[in-house]
C-alpha cells in the first residue's frame, strides 16, 4: 500500500451502471479554442458521449454544472474516441467516434452565451463510414507521410485493417496468421503499424507494404493469393514477448530517444523503432493501463502505470520514482493541461469514476499515546493465565462443529417414534418370508429460528431396513415456524439389521448463503424386527451378563413382549426374528445375572443391547446411579472368526466370478467378430458351429452374472451378520474391561470403519490396518514395535490368518492392562511399563494357548484342545 494518496483536484461519477474501457477516454483541445487547455472526452458502452472542462474553485471540489460542456447519447456503444485532423480542407481538430459497425467524425464547436447559463456547445456530424466488419479498435496518423491531415486505421475483430483517407475508404488488408485482435498503434517515424498478435509477439507492418499488398475485400486461399494481383503482406519485424499485451504507445520527445512502449500482463517493454529491446521491467502486480510522458531528466522517459490494486506507479525508465493510491481501479490514464495547470493526471474506472488528480503528500500526523506506567501484579496475571489456559484446554477437547446448546441452533430436528406398530403395515416389496412384516411411523419435526432455504431431509436408514421416500425437499421455512413429516420404516431384506439406532439429517441454507446441517438420532423399536415366541432351552451360543442389582422381572422391562396373564414369562422370554431365527432371554432367580442364548452368534447382539438399555433406563427412573453391567465369561472369538471366514470366502468368490465374467466376455466378443467377418464375406462360407459356440458362451455369461449377483446378495447378508457380531464383541470387551466412553469410541472406529463393504476396500484389510496401528502405538510392548512401519496401501489379503492373529493379540494386550488411546505420549508411557505389572509374551506362546492369567475371560484359539491334551 502506498504511503501517499493521489491528491484529488476534480472528480465525478459518470451516469448509472455504465461501463467504460481503455479507449473510452481522450484529452485534447477538441473545440479548437486555441487557449492550450485540454478538454476531457469520455464515451461509454451505453452510447453516451460527454465532454468536460473542469474548473474547480478549490482542489477537491466536485463537478459543477458548467464543467460539463456537452452530453449526448448516440445510438450505438462507443468503443473508442480520438481527436485529430480528420476533415479535409482544414487543419482543425475533429472528434472521431468508433462504434461497432460505424465510424463517425464530428466537429465540436461552442457559442458564447449571453446569459448565466454560459457557453453552449454542440457537435456536428462531418461524415461517417458504415463498416462491413465488426470493429475492435483504431489508430490514426499521417499515413504515408502526408502533411496537415490524419488518416484513420480500424482493426476488425477478424483481423482486417481498414484504412480511411478522411471522407473516403482507401483499402483493407488482412493480417497474416490472425486469431484474436490486439492493441494497435501507428509509428510516424517508420510509417508503420505496430500490434501484438495472438502468438504473443509484437509485429510491425509498413504502410507501403500494406498499400501494395493483395486486396482484402474477402479472404482468399494461399493458392488464390498467388494468382491475384499485388504483393503478399509480410511483416517488417517481429519480437516475441511471451505474453499478451494490454496497450502499445509510441512516444517521441526532444530530449529522449524515440521509443515504442508495450505494456504486457506481467512486464513492461521499451523497444527501439527496429524492434530491439531498449529495456524491460518485470512487474510484481497486475497492470491495467499506462501512458508515457516527458521527463525532466534528459535521455529518460517517465511512465505512469496503473494496476488492479488501485495504485498508480511512476517510473523513470525502469526506476520506480513514486507510488500513489487511487480510489478506484483505472482502466485508462491520460496526462492533460487543465486551467493553466500542467500535468494533471486523468484516470477513468470501468464503472465511470472520472478523476483529475496530482501527485502530492498527505502524511498522517498520528502520535502514539503515552503509556501509563503502573506496577505489574504478577500473581494476578498468573491466575488469569491459568484460567485462560484451562478454557483453551476445555475448548480443544470438544471436536464438535455444531453448537452444544439446543437453544442456540438455527434449526432443530426432532424425531418421535410411535410406541405402537402401524395397524396397517406399509411394508412394500419386502423380501422377508414371514407372514406379516410390520412397519412403524417416525414423526420428524423441523423447527427453525431463522429463514431456512433449500431444505432437504434425508432419513439415514441402511439396508436391510427401508423407509418410504428416503429424501424430501421442502419449501423455504419462515422464522419461528415448524414443519412435520411422517415416515414409515420396515424390514425389507431377509436378514436382521445390525443396528436399530438411525439418524435424520437436514441440510439447509441461511439467507446469507451459508450451508448448514442439522441432525438427530432416534431408535427403532425391537418389535419392528421380532415378536414374542416360545423360549428355547437348547442353544449353540450363550452369554451371561452380570449386574450389581437384583434381577428385574421381564414384565417390567419388556412390557411390549410379555403377556401379563402368564407368570412363567417373568424370568424367561423368547424372541422370534422375522428372518426365522430365535433368541431366548433368561433372568436368574438366585443371582444377579441374565443369560442370552441363540443358535446364531449375530442374533445375540440386538437382544443383549436392548436388555442393557432397558435396564439402564429402569434404574435411571429409580434414581439409582451406581447400576453397572459386567461380563466375566469368555469372548466368543472362535465363533466370531467363523463369520469373518465366511465373509472373506464370499469376497474371494466375487473375485473369481469377476475374472470368469471377464474371460467369457472376451470370448463372446471374439466369436462375434468372427461371425461378423463370415457374414460380411461375399463368398458364403460355413459357420463351423460358431453360432452354437456363441449361444453357449452367451448362456455362460448370463449364468455367471446371475451367480455373481446372488453372491453379492450373500456378501451383503454376511457383512450384516459380521457387523452384528462385531457390535457384540465390542460390547463384551467394553463390559469386560470396563472401558470409558472414549475408549469404546476408539474400539468402534477400529472394528467398524466401513458403513458399506466393497471389493476395492473391504472390512478385513481395513480392520487389520487399524488393529496393527493400535498394536504398534498405544498397545505396543516395546520401542521396537513402535518403530515398525505399516503399509500405506490397503489391498485384499490372501487369507484371514493375520487378521485373526492380530485380533487375538489385541484382546490379550487389553487383558494385560493395555488401554486404548490415540495420544502418542500415553502410547510411549504404556510401552515402557504396561499397567498392572504384566509381562510380555511371545507370539508362539500366544498361538499355543490364549488364557488370560488373573482373569476369568479366556480366548480359545485353533487347535487349543488338542495342544492342551498333549501337555504334561
Amino acid at each position: 500500500m502506498s504511503l501517499f494518496k493521489a491528491r484529488d483536484w476534480w472528480s465525478t461519477i459518470l451516469g448509472e451502471k455504465e461501463e467504460f474501457d481503455q479507449g473510452c477516454l481522450c484529452v485534447a483541445d477538441v473545440d479548437n479554442s486555441g487557449s492550450g487547455q485540454d478538454k476531457i472526452i469520455v464515451g461509454s458502452y451505453m452510447g453516451y458521449l460527454r465532454i468536460f472542462n473542469p474548473h474547480p474553485v478549490k482542489p477537491g471540489d466536485g463537478v459543477q454544472p458548467e464543467d460539463l460542456l456537452l452530453e449526448v447519447q448516440l445510438r450505438e456503444p462507443i468503443l473508442q474516441v480520438e481527436v485529430g485532423k480528420f476533415v479535409s480542407g482544414t487543419e482543425g481538430l475533429h472528434l472521431a467516434v468508433l462504434h461497432c459497425r460505424k465510424l463517425c467524425v464530428y466537429a465540436v464547436s461552442g457559442t458564447l452565451g449571453n446569459v448565466e447559463h454560459g457557453n453552449q456547445y454542440q457537435i456536428k456530424l462531418m461524415y461517417e463510414h458504415n463498416l462491413q466488419r465488426t470493429a475492435c479498435n483504431m489508430t490514426y496518423g499521417p499515413f504515408g507521410g502526408v502533411k496537415g491531415r490524419d488518416l484513420i486505421c480500424i482493426q476488425s475483430m477478424d483481423g482486417m485493417l481498414m484504412l480511411f483517407e478522411q471522407e473516403s475508404y482507401a483499402f483493407g488488408r488482412f493480417l497474416p496468421g490472425f486469431l484474436l485482435p490486439g492493441p494497435l498503434t501507428y509509428n510516424s517515424r517508420t510509417d508503420s503499424f505496430i500490434t501484438v498478435s495472438s502468438c504473443r509477439q509484437v509485429e510491425s507492418y509498413k504502410y507501403q507494404v500494406l498499400a501494395f499488398a493483395t486486396d482484402a475485400d474477402e479472404r482468399q486461399e494461399p493458392e488464390q493469393q498467388k494468382l491475384s494481383s499485388g504483393k503478399r503482406l509480410v511483416v517488417d519485424w517481429v519480437l516475441n514477448i511471451g505474453e499478451q499485451a494490454l496497450d502499445i504507445c509510441v512516444v517521441s520527445f526532444n530530449q529522449a530517444v524515440s521509443s515504442v512502449f508495450v505494456l504486457g500482463e506481467r512486464n513492461f517493454f521499451c523497444l527501439k523503432d527496429n524492434g530491439q529491446i531498449r529495456f524491460m521491467k518485470k512487474l510484481d502486480y497486475s497492470p491495467s493501463c499506462f501512458i508515457p510522458y516527458c521527463s525532466v531528466k534528459e535521455g529518460t522517459i517517465n511512465t505512469l502505470i496503473g494496476n488492479h490494486g488501485k495504485m498508480l506507479n511512476v517510473y523513470q525508465d525502469v526506476t520506480l520514482k513514486w507510488a500513489t493510491q487511487l480510489l478506484h481501479i483505472p482502466v485508462s490514464v491520460k496526462v492533460a493541461n487543465l486551467q493553466d495547470l500542467k500535468g494533471v493526471i486523468v484516470t477513468l474506472s470501468d464503472n465511470g469514476h472520472l478523476q483529475c488528480s496530482y501527485l502530492g503528500t498527505d502524511p498522517s500526523l498520528f502520535q502514539a499515546p503515552q503509556v501509563d506506567s503502573r506496577e505489574i501484579n504478577y500473581e494476578e496475571f498468573n491466575a488469569e493465565m491459568k484460567e485462560l489456559q484451562k478454557i483453551i484446554k476445555e475448548a480443544t477437547k470438544t471436536q464438535d462443529i455444531l453448537p452444544k446448546s439446543e437453544k442456540h441452533r438455527d434449526l432443530i430436528v426432532t424425531a418421535e417414534v410411535s410406541p405402537d406398530l402401524d395397524a396397517e403395515s406399509q411394508a412394500i416389496d419386502s423380501e422377508v418370508k414371514a407372514e406379516a412384516v410390520p412397519s412403524v411411523t417416525v414423526k420428524i419435526t423441523i423447527q427453525s429460528r431463522v429463514t431456512a432455504q433449500k431444505k432437504k431431509l434425508a432419513v439415514c436408514v441402511q439396508a436391510p431396513l427401508a423407509v418410504t421416500k428416503k429424501k424430501i425437499v421442502f419449501d423455504d421455512l419462515e422464522p419461528d415456524s415448524s414443519e412435520t413429516v411422517k415416515k414409515k420404516i420396515f424390514l425389507k431384506g431377509n436378514c436382521s439389521p445390525s443396528e436399530l439406532k438411525k439418524k435424520n439429517v437436514v441440510s439447509y441454507s441461511t439467507p446469507t448463503g451459508i450451508l448448514k446441517v442439522a441432525q438427530c438420532n432416534f431408535r427403532l423399536p425391537l418389535r419392528l424386527i421380532c415378536f414374542p415366541a416360545q423360549s428355547s432351552k437348547a442353544a449353540n451360543h450363550k452369554l451371561t451378563i452380570d449386574t450389581n442389582k437384583a434381577p428385574i422381572s421381564f414384565l417390567t422391562i419388556f412390557p411390549d413382549f410379555v403377556d401379563p396373564s402368564e407368570d412363567d414369562q417373568a424370568n424367561v422370554l423368547g424372541f422370534q426374528f422375522l428372518t426365522g431365527s430365535k433368541t431366548t432371554l433368561l433372568a436368574s432367580k438366585t443371582s444377579q445375572r441374565y443369560r442370552i442364548q441363540s443358535d446364531q452368534l449375530e442374533d445375540l447382539w440386538l437382544i443383549t443391547k436392548e436388555l442393557t438399555l432397558r435396564l439402564e433406563e429402569h434404574f435411571k427412573k429409580q434414581n439409582c446411579k451406581d447400576f453397572a453391567c459386567t461380563f466375566s465369561g469368555s469372548i466368543p472369538l472362535q465363533e466370531y472368526f467363523e463369520l469373518i471366514d465366511r465373509h472373506f470366502e464370499l469376497r474371494l468368490n466375487a473375485e473369481k466370478f469377476q475374472e470368469l465374467l471377464s474371460e467369457r466376455a472376451v470370448q463372446f466378443r471374439a466369436i462375434e467378430r468372427r461371425l461378423l467377418t463370415r457374414f460380411k464375406d461375399k463368398t458364403p462360407a460355413p459357420l463351423q458351429h460358431l453360432d452354437t459356440l456363441l449361444e453357449g458362451t452367451f448362456r455362460e455369461v448370463i449364468a455367471l452374472a446371475d451367480a455373481a449377483e446372488e453372491n453379492q446378495a450373500n456378501i451383503f447378508q454376511a457383512f450384516t451378520k459380521l457387523k452384528s457380531a462385531t457390535h457384540l464383541v465390542i460390547m463384551l470387551i467394553s463390559l469386560w474391561q470396563k472401558l470409558s466412553t472414549d475408549q469404546v469410541a476408539i474400539l468402534e472406529a477400529t472394528f467398524l470403519p466401513l458403513a458399506e463393504d466393497t471389493q476395492e476396500l473391504g472390512w478385513e484389510e481395513t480392520v487389520d490396518a487399524a488393529i496393527s496401528y493400535l498394536l504398534r502405538t498405544c498397545l505396543s510392548k516395546s520401542s521396537k514395535e513402535q518403530a515398525l512401519t505399516l503399509s500405506s496401501q490397503l489391498c485384499m489379503p490372501k487369507d484371514t490368518s493375520r487378521l485373526k492373529k492380530n485380533i487375538t493379540l489385541f484382546c490379550d494386550r487389553l487383558a494385560k492392562g493395555g488401554r486404548l488411546s490415540l495420544s502418542t505420549d500415553s502410547a510411549t508411557q504404556q510401552a515402557a511399563v504396561m499397567p498392572g505389572g504384566c509381562t510380555t509374551i511371545t507370539e508362539s506362546d500366544l498361538e499355543e494357548r490364549m488364557v488370560i492369567l488373573g482373569s476369568t475371560a479366556t480366548f480359545p484359539s485353533h487347535g487349543q484342545i488338542a495342544k492342551q491334551k498333549s501337555k504334561p
